[in-house]
C-alpha cells in the first residue's frame, strides 16, 4: 500500500473506496479534463476503471503510486498526485503526474505536491523525473518550470501512443491538435 505523507499544507494519502464521489466530481469536470482527454470522464469509467487502478497501483512498491491530496487543515479534497516508474527506463526514471480540482487552482498546491514527489523520487535513487504536458496547458508548464524542470522534447501524440502512455485514464478518441511537451529534471 502507498504510504501517506504530508507537505506544509497538504496531506497525501492512499485512495480508498470512499473517495469515489470525489474522483467522479474531479474527473467529471470539463475544465479539469480539458488537457487530459478533452471531455469529462463518465461516472461508470471512474467507478470501474480509474478508482480500481488507483487502489491497486504499485501496491508492492509503497514509495510509488497515486495519492489523494487534501488540505491538512479542514481536509478539503484538492485532487491527486502520482509518481510511477517510467516504462522502459528500469528503476532510473520516474514520471510525475497530478490533477487538481478547480477550487484548488492558483493556490500553489500543484507546485507544493509535485515538489514533494520529485524529492521523493530522487531519495529513492531515481536519476531523472519527467512529466508530459500539452503545449497549451500553460499553468502546468509553469508548475514544472518552478520545479526546475526543463523542456527536453516536443512531440505529436497519436491515438496509439496515448493508449499506451495513459495510465490512469481511458485513451482519448481523438488526436490532440497541439503538441505535447516533455519536461525533465
Amino acid at each position: 500500500m502507498v504510504a501517506s505523507f504530508e507537505t506544509e499544507r497538504l496531506r497525501l494519502r492512499p485512495f480508498t473506496p470512499a473517495d469515489l464521489e470525489r474522483l467522479v466530481e474531479l474527473h467529471g469536470d470539463a475544465e479539469v479534463m480539458r488537457y487530459v482527454t478533452g471531455t469529462p470522464t463518465p461516472r461508470e469509467v471512474v467507478e470501474r476503471t480509474v478508482l480500481p487502478r488507483f487502489l491497486r497501483h504499485d501496491q508492492c512498491r509503497p514509495a510509488l503510486g497515486v495519492w489523494a491530496a487534501e488540505e491538512r487543515e479542514g481536509g478539503a479534497f484538492v485532487g491527486w498526485f502520482s509518481l510511477k516508474r517510467r516504462p522502459g527506463a528500469g528503476n532510473l526514471e520516474a514520471e510525475l503526474g497530478y490533477r487538481l480540482a478547480r477550487a484548488a487552482w492558483g493556490q500553489g498546491y500543484a507546485t507544493e505536491g509535485a515538489r514533494a514527489l520529485v524529492a521523493r523520487a530522487f531519495a529513492l535513487g531515481m536519476r531523472r523525473v519527467v512529466a508530459n504536458v500539452y503545449e497549451e496547458n500553460l499553468a502546468s508548464r509553469r508548475v514544472l518550470e518552478k520545479l526546475g524542470m526543463t523542456l527536453v522534447r516536443r512531440f505529436k501524440p497519436t491515438p496509439e501512443a496515448l493508449a499506451r502512455g495513459v495510465t490512469f485514464e481511458p485513451a482519448p478518441t481523438e488526436v490532440w491538435d497541439g503538441d505535447e511537451l516533455e519536461y525533465a529534471l
